[in-house]
């Protein structure tokens, strides 16, 4: 059986890893100066997150979502990466999954910049219908 291989659907993945890169980065450039200005001295005998949580919440929450990028976003790689190997899926999933990492960028920057939670938690809901969408027309397509 050969395999064709839709690599557009593969580029929404692509782009959501290197977004987290990117959101890697920014959680650097602003946690070490911020732990440099604190005088802090890192222990790791404090349990976890015990002294990072010392840190202004405008630092705390570019980790805050450089974390969730390890989240739900852990259903949409292998998805996207079933729906390439599906000849039945095409522009339609292609969509969703670029609409579900736009959603995801954007709320990224708004959970980084405002962070006000009910802002970010309709980008959470808009981003997790169209990965639930997704899901289902790639189920459909295995039908």
């Amino acid at each position: 059986m050969d395999v064709v291989l839709n690599r557009a659907l593969l580029m929404p993945a692509v782009a959501l890893a290197a977004w987290t890169f990117v959101m890697w980065a920014w959680m650097y450039v602003t946690r070490i100066p911020a732990v440099r200005r604190a005088q802090m001295t890192l222990d790791a005998t404090i349990p976890r997150g015990e002294q990072m949580a010392t840190l202004p919440p405008e630092v705390r929450w570019k980790a805050d979502n450089y974390n969730h990028l390890f989240e739900q976003p852990t259903l949409f790689y292998p998805l996207v990466i079933i729906a390439a190997l599906l000849p039945a899926c095409g522009t339609p999933e292609l969509a969703l999954a670029w609409g579900y990492v736009a959603l995801r960028i954007v709320h990224s920057v708004f959970q980084a910049m405002v962070n006000k939670i009910e802002v970010r938690f309709a980008l959470f809901l808009f981003s997790s219908f169209a990965l639930l969408a997704l899901v289902v027309r790639v189920a459909l397509a295995l039908g």
